[in-house]
């Protein structure tokens, strides 16, 4: 299995892609191409992966991720609907003398930029409603509404920044990231050991630690815990459910082991964390 920069159809007439993809078209491998994308959860929760950034997704979530930077989406669990409205375009679409005018800058720099965003607050449903309207739009109204959306991220400061400068220079990512990836995924709940996972990948314990390390930017347990933290904090939103409960339901056997990578992950304790959605 081998993923490959992905090709993105643009219908005849049409400068860029903007459609809905819903359950089994939703699901998608670890991948990139280098259109822009943008897009809003419509249906589904789940984990996203977008450079070397690991967090949750829900409906109504909006994200910027430009060309050329790895990401997945992944389902909760295989029964969930997940969809979303995504539009993908290339930034030579708008041109680069129509860029170069003085009142495209802010909309050129954010082109330019190799970053993921996560947007937050009131501009949140500014562009997921904005998006959704262009999935239906036709002709001209499609790149007016292209670059009002441009326009609105541009100028913003409501959003997380969740990857920057994560340099993917293949064309062809490594199956056994994927293998791995989709193993921890699958597994990542219950103990897993370095000799596992290199096992899979069918290395020896230091070259797999060397290879995770050079195409996730991360070790392969900084991995796993962000995979665990963002589980924990699913399970925290649950106000009925005990903190030293979820502790053990998110694949840790220690509550002082559990508390200590909370605290360095979210800057707050679990306990603070739930007390957030108690009230």
């Amino acid at each position: 299995m081998k993923t490959i920069l992905q090709k993105v159809y643009v219908e005849e007439n049409n400068s860029f892609a903007c459609r809905i993809y819903r359950t089994p078209n939703f699901e998608t491998n670890w991948h990139k191409h280098e259109e822009i994308e943008i897009i809003v959860i419509t249906e589904g929760q789940g984990t996203v992966m977008i450079g070397d950034y690991v967090g949750e997704y829900k409906v109504g979530d909006v994200f910027f991720i430009a060309g050329n930077l790895p990401h997945w989406f992944r389902k909760n669990n295989s029964k969930m609907i997940g969809s979303a409205v995504v539009a993908q375009f290339k930034k030579e679409i708008l041109g680069n003398d129509f860029l170069s005018n003085p009142e495209m800058i802010t909309i050129n720099n954010l082109l330019l930029k190799d970053e993921g965003y996560k947007f937050e607050k009131k501009i949140k449903p500014i562009i997921a409603e904005k998006l959704k309207a262009l999935q239906d739009a036709k002709a001209f109204k499609r790149l007016e509404l292209l670059l009002d959306i441009l326009h609105n991220i541009s100028i913003t400061k409501q959003y997380k920044m969740l990857s920057q400068n994560f340099s993917s220079n293949s064309n062809h990512i490594n199956p056994a990231i994927e293998s791995i990836i989709d193993y921890s995924f699958k597994n990542y709940l219950e103990p897993i050991t370095l000799k596992e996972v290199a096992s899979i990948a069918k290395m020896s314990i230091p070259t797999f630690c060397r290879f995770f390390k050079k195409n996730i930017k991360k070790t392969y347990f900084d991995f796993l815990q962000e995979l665990r933290i963002n589980h924990a904090c699913k399970l925290l939103k649950d106000i009925n459910k005990p903190v030293i409960e979820i502790c053990y339901e998110s694949g840790y056997n220690s509550w002082s082991h559990f508390s200590k990578q909370f605290k360095a992950a979210k800057k707050m304790t679990p306990s603070a964390y739930k007390k957030q959605f108690t009230e």
